[in-house]
């Protein structure tokens, strides 16, 4: 189930002749939304990392002329756009962050704990290393940091230090190994009261280390505004804080001067690439129930301006 569906399709402001990016195709639920939107002269173009997203995607597009799939990381979408001669001419870049439900509900992914499945975590299974074998080679201070950062668990230092002595034993391999480590690694009182899995930090930690992506977000958020049209949108939903702060400071860095410094009298021109769209968007109570994934997701709108409004 796509979250925030129709606010984020409403947010794109979909012309029936433009050129729409979805970043982040999953299963394709925003992107058939847009498609219902667009007529005969508009295009859609779909990325996604994930060799299976992309074949899923041929597969529901076939013979309709105005998709175009392309299996890409977000920091290929630049020279992507360069490559079709399409720089500044997108008129809406919608990016959903995370991993999509198939990922999650498929064990032999690796990301979700909840079913045993092989410890690989890789948003694309053909390149890179598994999150096994990152693991393998980890040193402890860098994982503690991984796990405090990315995955903004007070207890980092107690899990990594079981992780790498877990590691000395035996191999993990598996995910609820992993998942067992780190709930045996947690104060008792802090794994009974918390609402979520003991393991959920670290994960995400481990994922998004992994991935590289926060890095890769903020390369395609610089990418993007760039290659939007004047007035064309871009649509972002984060899951998780670090993603949504990068989404943020990323369009007020845009949007707004820099502020004034004592050291330089004289200000800098300053042109603004973007303006700020409404209010932060968070899902109503009926889509949490309908879909409880949906729960932490937030989205931000921002629009481009045209290149001569300087302050």
């Amino acid at each position: 189930m796509p979250v925030l569906l129709e606010a984020a399709v409403d947010a794109l402001r979909v012309r029936k002749d433009g050129i729409y990016i979805d970043a982040t195709y999953g299963r394709g639920g925003h992107s058939r939304a847009i498609l219902d939107r667009l007529g005969a002269a508009g295009r859609l173009i779909g990325l996604d990392q994930d060799p299976t997203a992309i074949a899923h995607a041929e597969q529901a597009h076939r013979g309709d002329e105005r998709v175009v799939m392309a299996q890409r990381n977000f920091s290929e979408l630049s020279s992507l756009i360069h490559s079709m001669g399409l720089d500044h001419q997108i008129d809406g870049l919608l990016i959903d962050l995370g991993v999509s439900s198939p990922q999650l509900d498929d064990a032999g992914r690796g990301f979700s704990f909840r079913t045993d499945g092989p410890l690989d975590m890789r948003m694309n299974p053909d390149t890179g290393i598994s999150a096994a074998e990152w693991l393998a080679h980890v040193d402890q201070a860098t994982l503690t940091r991984v796990i405090r950062d990315f995955g903004e668990e007070r207890y980092a230092g107690r899990i990594a230090r079981a992780i790498i002595e877990a590691q000395q034993h035996s191999p993990l391999v598996r995910t609820q190994q992993l998942a067992e480590v780190i709930e045996q690694a947690m104060p008792p009182a802090a794994r009974n009261a918390s609402a979520i899995h003991p393991a959920t930090r670290t994960f995400q930690a481990i994922r998004i280390a992994l991935n590289h992506e926060l890095d890769v977000l903020e390369q395609v958020l610089e990418d993007g505004i760039d290659m939007l049209a004047p007035a064309g949108r871009l649509v972002v939903i984060s899951f998780h804080s670090l993603e949504d702060r990068l989404v943020k400071q990323a369009i007020h860095r845009a949007a707004v001067p820099p502020p004034a410094s004592r050291r330089s009298p004289v200000a800098v021109k300053f042109s603004p690439q973007l303006k700020k769209i409404g209010k932060l968007v968070r899902p109503d109570d009926a889509e949490c129930a309908r879909n409880p994934r949906a729960r932490s997701s937030k989205m931000r709108v921002a629009e481009k301006l045209p290149p001569e409004q300087a302050v």
